[in-house]
């Protein structure tokens, strides 16, 4: 896909920007999720997310390398799109096991995603991920102004 392709119009506004990525949150199904272990051996995979307008959940095992990175570090980085049209997050998890969970999230995160983590089994728990950090950009052009929330607070005001 050439920049032209991606986004024919040139160079979207930040405004833009940020209306197209909380579409996205609301919209893709998955979610590339990065983290790394305590000697910074990194694991990326995709996982199924919902978005609660604030944050994101995940459900994993907490047995796999994720589940383990998440729970000892908190920290993570989560990839939405592709290269030409990108939303990257950087956040902290808290880990709640199926009797923490919220009222609600775990019939959203299914009714979303067609999965329900809750039958399972016990090994699978459930991230809160609270974005510090959220970027969208799509070419070289938009990567000045490709953050959109910097230390938790929106940097540019929606509709």
């Amino acid at each position: 896909m050439t920049a032209a392709e991606a986004h024919p119009d040139g160079p979207r506004s930040i405004e833009q920007r940020r209306r197209e990525a909380l579409e996205r949150l609301a919209r893709d199904i998955d979610v590339w999720v990065a983290t790394a272990d305590a000697d910074g051996e990194p694991t990326l995979v995709p996982l199924t997310f919902w978005w609660d307008g604030e944050t994101v959940w995940l459900a994993t095992r907490d047995t796999n390398p994720t589940g383990r990175n998440l729970r000892a570090s908190g920290r993570v980085r989560l990839c939405f799109g592709h290269t030409r049209d990108v939303v990257l997050i950087h956040g902290t998890a808290r880990t709640l096991t199926h009797d923490e969970l919220p009222a609600g999230v775990g019939d959203a995160f299914t009714a979303k995603d067609g999965w329900d983590p809750r039958g399972s089994g016990p090994s699978y728990v459930w991230f809160q991920v609270t974005p510090e950090v959220i970027q969208a950009w799509g070419t070289v052009p938009e990567m000045t102004d490709r953050d959109l929330m910097r230390d938790g607070k929106w940097l540019v005001q929606g509709d």
